[in-house]
């Protein structure tokens, strides 16, 4: 018998394969024509969450910039530090309960709530649980936000983000 339910289960989970198959990566294709971003939301202006399973983040937790700061002016590469309280960080792929990793979000939106953090420039992934990085940019004003992933790269419910803040880089 036909059960037409079966379908969005089955096409979800081949999304969800596709991503973990390109390391959560949009078809080069996209990426080539792809419009500049706008810079960090607000969860309820970004996507709506397609139904993806979800972990629950833990009460009060947040993740910060210990630095930059906003409105700071850097010359490149910029140091960058994450903070985050009452949620622990690790590895991707660790499933611990109350935990997850950074995704630092550079001019472009928040990623979509039910879906893996996409993995390129504008979404850098630091599955290995790190706290800092050094990263190259371009002379410029740049918007920066950090979003905690689960084990498999999916923002927790609700979404744990930081503020976005502003820096500029000189030459």
């Amino acid at each position: 018998m036909h059960n037409p339910n079966r379908y969005p289960i089955v096409a979800t989970l081949g999304l969800l394969c596709a991503f973990s198959l390109t390391g959560c990566s949009p078809a080069p294709e996209a990426q080539k024509t792809a419009e500049p971003a706008a810079a960090a939301t607000t969860p309820a202006e970004a996507t709506p969450a397609p139904g993806l399973p979800r972990t629950a983040a833990p009460d009060n937790a947040s993740v910060y910039f210990v630095t930059p700061a906003d409105g700071d002016t850097l010359s490149s590469p910029v140091s960058v530090t994450f903070g985050a309280e009452n949620v622990g960080i690790a590895p991707a792929g660790t499933d611990t309960p109350a935990t997850g990793h950074h995704h630092l979000v550079i001019n472009a939106p928040l990623p979509p709530e039910g879906l893996p953090i996409p993995k390129n420039d504008q979404y850098q992934h630091f599955g290995g649980g790190q706290t800092e990085t050094t990263v190259e940019l371009e002379p410029g004003t740049y918007k920066l936000t950090l979003v905690l992933g689960d084990h498999l790269h999916i923002p927790h419910e609700p979404m744990i983000y930081s503020e976005t803040i502003t820096i500029t880089v000189t030459e």
